[in-house]
């Protein structure tokens, strides 16, 4: 059997879910003790992509400048697998939704059918690509991370209720945004949260997207622009 290089870079997605705008709170969990990546630091709900998630539908697809920015310093189009990889992990890991009311078409995958029991169907217009960073080499993990910011009344359901999450983080909870840096968090975590902080107000895409691409052999600070094709 062939073994598995644990230290490949893997495609990855995370949602930055915020609330309450007049004091906006951000959601982020705890990862286990035990965990191989970041263990014991409070994180954003998100995980790497998984091959089916490139032929999950999406209702309603990324906005068109986000798309664009997501096939920047890429080999492949990956905006609709990474859309729906984050719509994925957003649900297994903190049982919230983002969906509209429909009907798949065809058989759900195995990973969506609790979601689609809730008889919802994934959407990923709500969501804007804010940043992204590649895990620094010497890491026993490392992600091709894209970073996705969602407002909380784009979910389906009580933004409360993580009744249907897995147990991959605990002490999931609605942290105010000028309170979170007191948690103990990963330095690209504190890096993405400064970024947020300064536009938790402003629902347009961003000018540029930040890019942090720590390959083996320097680390850059890129800026992501894109255009809306069409």
């Amino acid at each position: 059997m062939t073994a598995i290089d644990k230290t490949a870079i893997r495609d990855a997605a995370t949602v930055i879910v915020l609330r309450d705008p007049e004091r906006p709170h951000v959601l982020m969990g705890q990862r286990g003790a035990e965990a191989a990546f970041m263990p014991n630091k409070f994180v954003f709900p998100g995980g790497a992509v998984d091959a089916g998630d490139a032929e999950v539908p999406l209702v309603r697809p990324l906005p068109p400048l986000c798309a664009a920015r997501l096939t920047e310093d890429c080999e492949r189009d990956l905006s609709h697998a990474i859309a729906a990889a984050a719509i994925r992990e957003l649900w297994e890991e903190t049982g919230l939704a983002l969906g509209m009311p429909g009907a798949w078409p065809g058989d759900v995958p195995g990973d969506w059918q609790g979601f689609a029991a809730r008889g919802l169907v994934p959407v990923a217009d709500p969501l804007q690509f804010v940043f992204r960073a590649i895990t620094p080499p010497g890491r026993p993990r490392r992600f091709d991370a894209r970073f996705f910011l969602v407002h909380a009344e784009a979910l389906a359901g009580d933004p409360d209720d993580f009744s249907a999450a897995c147990e991959e983080l605990s002490h999931l909870q609605w942290i105010p945004l000028e309170e979170a840096r007191r948690f103990d968090l990963p330095f690209i975590t504190e890096v993405v949260l400064a970024e947020v902080t300064a536009r938790a107000h402003d629902r347009n895409p961003p000018a540029s997207v930040p890019f942090f691409r720590n390959d083996d052999e320097e680390s850059l600070f890129l800026r992501l622009k894109g255009a809306a094709s069409g």
